[in-house]
């Protein structure tokens, strides 16, 4: 079984943007042993990384891909930019050897034909969707690889991005723009949710800020029970649900003909035709 420890400096990762998502990742390889001579970064932004990483190599920094060791011959080559600024950064790769590294972005709307319309058809890619979550290891990420990319590679890009939080495969890359709208933008849904909690706590009687208090501890807390419990979301409501209660009134609204299942339902659809419509 493959591990981190077995890349080296010899066969490096890559790592295109260093923000959020990608900064989370490279704390979590380091966590894992990864030897920081084994990593490149590019980021426009180097100095906030020296200060949150200062046992990395100040020869392991560049601000674009142009100042790469043109020897460099990664093995993973990670794209973490912003969708916007990926041609720019796929146009500058061209000059390196990436022809045996695999190519995984964790950038949004971009599939795979994408990056072999860059890099060529003959290129290993792993499109990858994260949440935000990932900034705290709390994350979920959906990928999908192309016939290119090996079992081992795989084991290695679940190790990768395991470092941030659970990871799935999927084969049909045209789940992912349902992939996107439910866990991509889901934690917006529930901030969302938080937020109209909050509001109503405050229509009903409570001072705004106790409501904004009791919303968001709400559903922190139930969202940590979610995840430590054995038992299922419907079980756990089915849990806190006493016929004829309060609980039981407020849920014949929200499970109602016009209620949130419905209104999720309909959110999400949008999502998912604006993300094929990004992807087009």
């Amino acid at each position: 079984m493959p591990k981190l420890k077995d890349i080296t400096p010899k066969n490096p990762i890559l790592l295109v943007g260093c923000g959020k998502m990608g900064g989370a990742m490279l704390s979590g390889w380091f966590e894992q042993g990864l030897d920081p001579d084994a990593v490149y970064i590019v980021d426009p932004q180097l100095e906030p990384i020296k200060a949150a990483f200062n046992n990395l190599p100040a020869k392991k920094l560049h601000k674009t891909v142009d100042t790469l060791p043109k020897r460099l011959s990664p093995s993973f080559v990670i794209m973490a930019v912003k969708p916007q600024l990926m041609d720019q950064a796929l146009s500058a790769l061209k000059e390196l050897k990436i022809s045996d590294a695999v190519i995984l972005s964790v950038a949004a709307g971009k599939p795979i034909y994408y990056f072999e319309g860059y890099l060529g058809k003959t290129q290993a890619v792993i499109r990858a969707m994260p949440n935000t979550p990932a900034a705290i290891g709390k994350g979920i990420t959906v990928c999908c690889a192309n016939g290119l990319v090996s079992v081992d590679q795989k084991a290695i890009s679940t190790m990768l991005i395991g470092t941030v939080g659970l990871v799935e495969w999927i084969e049909d890359e045209n789940l992912m723009d349902a992939v996107t709208a439910l866990s991509g933008s889901g934690p917006a849904y529930v901030f969302c949710m938080v937020e109209a909690m909050a509001a109503a706590g405050e229509a009903i009687g409570l001072p705004a800020e106790l409501s904004k208090t009791l919303a968001r501890q709400t559903v922190s807390g139930a969202g940590a029970l979610l995840e430590q419990s054995d038992e299922s979301a419907t079980r756990l409501r089915e849990n806190v649900t006493s016929p004829g209660g309060t609980t039981a009134a407020a849920l014949d609204v929200l499970m109602s003909d016009q209620g949130i299942a419905t209104i999720m339902r309909r959110a999400m659809q949008e999502a998912k035709n604006r993300s094929k419509e990004l992807a087009s």
